[in-house]
């Protein structure tokens, strides 16, 4: 039986930089991420980690959309802005 799985990068070129951003994210959060198995963490970490991403994308792609700065995804300084 063939399984498919929905956590296949949509660009697979794409999952090194996606791997840094999730690492940022965690570690601005207070998230103690780790490379490899992260199973000592609660969903609600493991959450705040995923959406908070998913929120920065979302503005990324709404100000690359409106002409303004700040395109990427990366974040400056402690106050959780777009670079």
């Amino acid at each position: 039986m063939s399984r498919n799985s929905s956590n296949t990068a949509a660009v697979p070129e794409a999952k090194g930089a996606l791997d840094r951003f999730k690492f940022e994210v965690a570690n601005e959060l207070g998230v103690p991420l780790s490379d490899g198995y992260n199973g000592n963490l609660t969903s609600k970490q493991n959450g705040s980690v995923g959406g908070y991403m998913v929120k920065k994308m979302i503005e990324a792609q709404e100000r690359q959309m409106s002409g303004g700065q700040g395109g990427s995804m990366g974040t400056s300084g402690t106050n959780g802005q777009l670079s």
